[in-house]
């Protein structure tokens, strides 16, 4: 087959194009505007593959995208293109309006208009499978409950409110025109080439150099952690595998505070590496807690029943073997971090000033 990935230089984006590229047949179409959070350098090995092609393209472009489904004919669409720090939807919701909903609504009509002139038997096979998040579904706050399928939405951040809208748009297209949609809504990811503004690559890289590890308000917001290459298996088996008009919920079972992520941080590098920055006794002594985001959810938790019965996924990776790996990755991977970092990014929880 050939997959079209938007995002394909982002995070989890570069992630679904390895293990595509490194575990099936397939052909990649990767379609990324390369923004601050887009880099080609987490496809370096991969970018003379003759599986592999990459079109800088943004996803709003109208023109642009139609001319792409025309040139490469793709048989499936995963579209993981997105801004999606809260933090930076809060200080600037313009981006996140137009990337998430409108890019995504371009996305949808180039999809409809190449997918209505394809034969009936391509017709049946196409998917177009929208990749979207757990946030949607607002705060678990003071229950035990987990997210389903069926969870009403109720986003709190204008990022969560954009992915949700994009996600109605893509279940409108499967029920208004018939368009052979797919919506995931998956927990927080970590793991290798994960951009530094976020809590894991963050916390470790500060560590390094003995800078102070921002926590918000008192560190208890639970998140469900899931390891990026677990998640980018179930990406791939729901965009092949899955039922049209299906949700599918993936969450990693790891559901974990934030200052507990944050100290079992602390710990791997105690072990890994030992020799601190200097005037630090313990990494964990450079934690700080700083005033909390506005609207912060205090729980996220996803139940992955679904995707495990139905596609029988089950991630591979348990909370305590995922951070192990991503820790040791950015130790081995200096070059990829220090690279980033080197351009406009400064390093800082973006939410901490006042608005």
């Amino acid at each position: 087959m050939k997959i079209l990935v938007t995002g394909g230089a982002g995070f989890i984006g570069s992630a679904v194009v390895r293990h595509i590229i490194d575990n099936t047949t397939d052909k990649v179409v990767n379609v990324d505007k390369l923004t601050y959070a887009g880099n080609t350098e987490s496809l370096s090995g991969y970018t003379s593959n003759e599986r592999y092609c990459f079109e800088q393209v943004d996803i709003c472009d109208g023109a642009a995208i139609k001319r792409v489904f025309e040139q490469h004919s793709p048989d499936v669409v995963m579209h993981l293109a997105a801004e999606s720090h809260v933090d930076r939807s809060i200080d600037g919701p313009a981006e996140f309006i137009e990337t998430n909903i409108m890019g995504t609504y371009q996305l949808l009509e180039a999809a409809r208009q190449y997918w209505n002139q394809l034969d009936d038997s391509k017709k049946q096979a196409f998917r177009f499978h929208h990749i979207s998040t757990d946030e949607v579904y607002g705060d678990l706050e003071g229950t035990s409950d987990l997210f389903l399928e069926t969870t009403n939405y109720q986003p709190s951040s204008p990022y969560s409110a954009s992915k949700a809208s994009s996600d109605h748009l893509v279940r409108a297209w499967n029920r208004t025109y018939g368009l052979p949609t797919l919506v995931t809504n998956c927990s927080n990811n970590y793991g290798p080439y994960h951009f530094p503004e976020k809590l894991i690559p963050l916390m470790i890289l500060n560590a390094l150099e003995g800078k102070s590890l921002p926590v918000y308000g008192d560190g208890m917001q639970i998140r469900d952690w899931l390891y990026v290459e677990d998640h980018a298996r179930a990406l791939y088996r729901v965009a092949t595998e899955g039922k049209v008009g299906e949700t599918y919920n993936i969450g990693g079972h790891n559901e974990k505070a934030n200052i507990e992520v944050v100290k079992t941080i602390c710990t791997l590098l105690e072990e890994l590496v030992p020799e601190k920055p200097e005037n630090i006794a313990h990494y964990s002594d450079l934690i700080t807690y700083v005033t909390d985001r506005p609207g912060h959810d205090v729980r996220y938790a996803i139940d992955a029943t679904k995707i495990s019965q139905d596609l029988g996924w089950v991630p591979q990776e348990t909370f305590e073997s995922g951070m192990r790996k991503t820790v040791q990755w950015y130790l081995n991977n200096r070059q990829w971090w220090s690279r980033v970092l080197d351009g406009s990014y400064s390093r800082e929880r973006l939410g901490t000033h006042n608005h």
